[in-house]
């Protein structure tokens, strides 16, 4: 589909975009956080809303509308336009520049007994970058699930596994939309892996913010590691929610200059998170299952398709060296029934012994990658 903004207009409309992009992203984590209050988590908002970006552009009516007013969308056109300039401008490889390994690719795969639409198989192409895949789900749904699992295995550099669970694909489905996100950076300023000690982490008092940059190399992208530490040991969801609730917080907050610290640590850590996103996003105001499904040409008279199940799976590693984060998104759909900083002489402090919120930004466009809370480093 091609985008008629004049370029004053899409530069503003892709700025917009990114705005509600964080909206979004910290009103899931809020979400997710209040429910998962015991657990490790990370989960990338950037590869979910990808998914559902993906859905929008093959729907119609009702669907679309409540995926519009969820993503503070205002019309499938500015989502797809984001989308291609996501994975064209800001989350393309920055490896060859000296910057971090980043890959980001969309698949779809649908069934040979059935054709996409033209105009939706042209956006996932064109504006997703989408990779096209015939398969036989009527006869081979097992050997088409595993094909996409590998897929992700395969682009997340074997980080996220079996992302479709056994059962998931039946003969029933027509058609399965996936994304995979890979990260993996190198501190600017590395680590001692000597100066490594043991220290007590309390698992469970104004509260702190740290940016840490990875090497960029030549690139005209900024990638950034941020942890938001909460005074209190127990403060952690309520600094979400002041995060969520005041989004000009996060943007006046967020550091601006450099500033020498002195005590300093920050555990490392691994965590792998999955869910199964319908129940997630009915809470937020999203329903499943999504009918008006229009993205593929339909074969029988008066058919329903529908997507009901979404997964995500997500994963991080924080140490000495850097950050390594993959994350992978599928949709099933089926037949009816399934700033130049200045140096500062005085010092902070920033000891992260109690849990705390992270994300990984891009800082130039303040696209969010990933986001977790770490409320035991030990539970891996």
């Amino acid at each position: 589909m091609a985008h008629c903004e004049s370029k004053p207009e899409e530069k503003r409309m892709i700025l917009e975009s990114i705005t509600n992009q964080t909206k979004v992203s910290l009103r899931i984590a809020k979400y997710l956080f209040s429910k998962e209050s015991e657990k490790n988590i990370v989960f990338s908002p950037l590869s979910l809303q990808v998914a559902l970006s993906m859905i929008a552009a093959g729907s119609d009516g009702p669907t679309r509308e409540q995926l519009l007013d969820f993503l503070l969308s205002k019309s499938t056109d500015h989502l797809n336009s984001f989308a291609s300039h996501l994975v064209s401008a800001i989350i393309s490889n920055a490896a060859p520049s000296g910057g971090p390994c980043l890959s980001f690719l969309n698949g779809v795969w649908v069934d040979q007994s059935r054709s996409l639409q033209p105009s939706f198989q042209q956006i996932v192409s064109n504006d997703y970058k989408a990779t096209l895949s015939s398969v036989d789900f009527k006869n081979k749904a097992t050997e088409v699930l595993q094909e996409v699992n590998l897929w992700a295995e395969k682009e997340t550099n074997g980080l996220i596994k079996n992302l479709l669970p056994p059962g998931s694909v039946d003969d029933l489905v027509v058609l399965i939309g996936a994304n995979a996100l890979y990260f993996k950076g190198t501190w600017e300023e590395q680590f001692d892996i000597e100066d490594t000690e043991d220290y007590v982490f309390h698992v469970q008092n104004g509260n702190s913010i740290l940016h840490l940059p990875f090497e960029q190399g030549g690139g005209k992208r900024r990638f950034s590691f941020y942890l938001f530490l909460p005074d209190a040991e127990d403060g952690l969801l309520d600094l979400i929610e002041k995060l969520a609730s005041e989004f000009e917080y996060l943007q006046h907050k967020l550091p601006s200059r450099k500033v020498k610290v002195g005590a300093f640590r920050i555990p490392r850590f691994n965590i792998s998170f999955e869910l199964e996103t319908s129940s997630v996003l009915k809470e937020l105001g999203v329903v499943l299952p999504f009918s008006d499904i229009g993205g593929v040409a339909k074969t029988v008279a008066g058919e329903s398709l529908v997507v009901s199940k979404i997964f995500h799976k997500s994963f991080i590693e924080v140490n000495e060296a850097g950050t390594e984060a993959a994350a992978a998104t599928a949709f099933i759909e089926a037949e009816y029934g399934m700033s130049e900083v200045e140096d500062d002489t005085s010092k902070i402090e920033f000891v992260a012994d109690h849990p705390f919120l992270f994300l990984i930004r891009e800082d130039l466009s303040g696209t969010v990658l990933f986001i977790g809370q770490v409320l035991n480093p030990l539970d891996m």
